[in-house]
């Protein structure tokens, strides 16, 4: 029996699959074949995804990793290594929703690092949307700084505006802070209601994005701050340093879940000002 195939080629980053009589087609469309393996093919695409970051972190990762700027000639390749990789967490996310299958914590770190990827391949060619807080925010200086950390909100009644985290010092000045910094550089911190904290302003963040109401640029950058200061904070650890690769303990498959959702919201609300983001071939 034939069966439907993931397809790419040497010429461009990213793939799609096909059906078995090899027609384009998006994975949760597959599922209604006779003899569909949802439970197979979902893991397949999220293999196939990390295929695809390993190649865009050999091809760029000086400049991911902030190391460079693009050099001429690379802006159009950073561009499509971030659309095939929205295209492909999209396409996944839709797939799982169908398939109503129990999240699975393997495709939540890919689709963490896929993230963390693609937002630096945006924040490369200067198209993320603003952080919270954009430009409001005192300078830190130099040495130890006091202060009361938390997690603030642009308007709590519009979560789409998104929260950040800042440390409010005692003469009123409000500075810059991560989820990284309170989790491993700061004393006093209560590590899992910090953690608990952020999950939640995440899912209430990309709950909101797509909201009629909701302004897709300042969303898109609401939920991207949220979602990259979180698979920030939990990259592995290796020998040079932290990498891209997000790890999350055994048993956080709700942690996963809200990475492939706040990843799907993100593209797709990127999409509203980018049609042709999620075209297909």
């Amino acid at each position: 029996m034939a069966l439907p195939r993931i397809h790419a080629t040497d010429d461009e980053l990213g793939f799609h699959w096909r059906t078995p009589d090899d027609r384009p087609a998006r994975l949760a469309e597959l599922f209604a074949l006779p003899g569909a393996e949802p439970h197979r093919w979902l893991p397949t695409h999220a293999e196939a995804l990390d295929d695809v970051l390993i190649e865009v972190a050999g091809r760029y990762g000086e400049v991911l990793g902030g190391g460079r700027g693009p050099r001429p000639g690379e802006h159009e390749g950073l561009g499509a290594a971030y659309r095939a990789i929205d295209r492909a967490v999209v396409d996944y996310a839709a797939a799982q929703r169908a398939a109503g299958l129990p999240d699975d914590v393997r495709a939540g770190q890919i689709i963490g690092t896929a993230a963390l990827l693609g937002i630096r391949a945006r924040w490369a060619l200067g198209l993320t949307g603003p952080a919270p807080f954009d430009g409001e925010l005192d300078t830190p200086g130099v040495g130890m700084v006091g202060g009361r950390a938390g997690l603030h909100w642009v308007a709590e009644a519009e979560p789409w505006r998104g929260a950040r985290w800042l440390v409010v010092t005692d003469d009123s000045r409000r500075l810059p802070a991560t989820l990284s910094m309170l989790l491993h550089d700061s004393s006093g911190v209560d590590r899992e209601a910090t953690l608990t904290e952020h999950r939640e302003a995440l899912a209430a963040v990309t709950d909101a994005v797509l909201a009629p109401a909701a302004e897709p640029m300042v969303a898109s950058g609401a939920v991207d701050w949220l979602l990259f200061d979180w698979v920030m904070a939990h990259r592995e650890s290796t020998e040079g340093g932290d990498s891209g690769a997000v790890v999350l303990p055994t048993g956080r498959e709700a942690d996963a879940s809200l990475i492939v959702a706040a990843a799907d919201a993100s593209a797709r609300v990127r999409a509203r000002f980018d049609p042709g983001l999620l075209s297909f071939p």
